[in-house]
């Protein structure tokens, strides 16, 4: 006949949330039977290790543990008695009862692929982190019977209203705006509880592939349209530019052909360049006269 394994995981006592024993109970326990059994074997008498083990059991059950981010409530005979903890306090065993712990530490809240529809028609799938805290246990544990769980359906509605009232350029372009949003919503809804939202930060915001490359189609067609309206401009004051250029020359030729003899330099002046120059423009900037009195002046040197 096989038997069920027992794990045992190494923890600091038992769970407190289930058991409610504390390490320092058990401790206690073990400590209150040991001193009932030396004088039971000593004397021959069971009466000692009797009244040890109800002393043990008493303070196994009575003694209890909290961290230092942890608070519970007592209940007596039902009845709320006060906030206990951190650190170790006592209740009356049957006659008292503990909530379970809660943890007052800033926690983090996982919203996983909400789906929903844009204000314009977009399908979209929105992942959030919410970062909150509980900052009063006593309206946690008296007001709310599982405040996790409120927490992450409040997130989830909240996320699709948000979604359906903006459109899916501000969900993508606005992000910051839009965890704002949220963590307002949330916390005037939390707030009650003794649940503070600090911060809501939208991790992404996932949109159809069909309408991803529609989206990457446009924008690479703006992007052309711009580069066009930029070249036209360009060249639009380029040729302002000219015509001012034009007008200093219209009576002044010797600047003319200063600026024509510039341009062939800057043409000719790379080693193995060929210009092919037109006889009209030789004549009209005057280099064959200048060639003329180069090659005399050479002849005679």
């Amino acid at each position: 006949m096989a038997f069920p394994m027992l794990t045992i995981r190494p923890t600091r006592g038992f769970d407190v949330n289930r058991a409610q024993i504390s390490s320092i109970g058990l401790a206690v326990f073990f400590v209150c039977i040991a001193l009932g059994l030396w004088p039971s074997v000593y004397f021959n008498n069971p009466a000692p290790i009797a009244i040890g083990a109800l002393v043990g059991l008493y303070f196994l059950f009575a003694i209890k543990v909290a961290e230092q981010w942890q608070k519970a409530a007592v209940l007596r005979l039902g009845r709320y008695i006060g906030l206990r903890g951190p650190g170790i306090f006592f209740i009356i065993p049957v006659i008292d009862s503990i909530s379970q712990y809660v943890d007052q530490r800033v926690r983090v809240t996982d919203v996983k692929a909400e789906s929903g529809l844009t204000r314009d028609t977009v399908p979209v799938n929105v992942d959030a982190i919410i970062f909150w805290l509980v900052w009063n246990a006593e309206k946690c544990i008296l007001e709310v019977s599982d405040f996790d769980q409120a927490i992450t359906m409040s997130a989830q509605t909240a996320l699709r209203e948000s979604i359906g009232r903006h459109d899916l350029a501000q969900m993508i372009t606005e992000r910051e705006m839009l965890g704002k949003e949220l963590q307002r919503i949330l916390d005037e809804k939390t707030n009650p509880w003794g649940i503070t939202v600090q911060s809501v930060e939208i991790r992404d915001v996932h949109i159809p592939q069909a309408l991803e490359d529609a989206m990457s189609r446009q924008a690479q067609a703006e992007r052309e349209r711009q580069a066009r309206i930029i070249l036209g401009t360009a060249e639009t004051e380029i040729s302002s530019k000219f015509a001012e250029a034009s007008m200093m020359y219209v009576n002044n030729p010797v600047a003319l052909h200063l600026r024509a003899m510039n341009m062939l330099y800057e043409a000719i002046k790379e080693k193995g360049a060929m210009v092919i120059v037109p006889s009209s423009a030789v004549e009209t900037m005057g280099l064959g006269g200048l060639l003329g009195t180069a090659s005399i002046s050479n002849i005679k040197q």
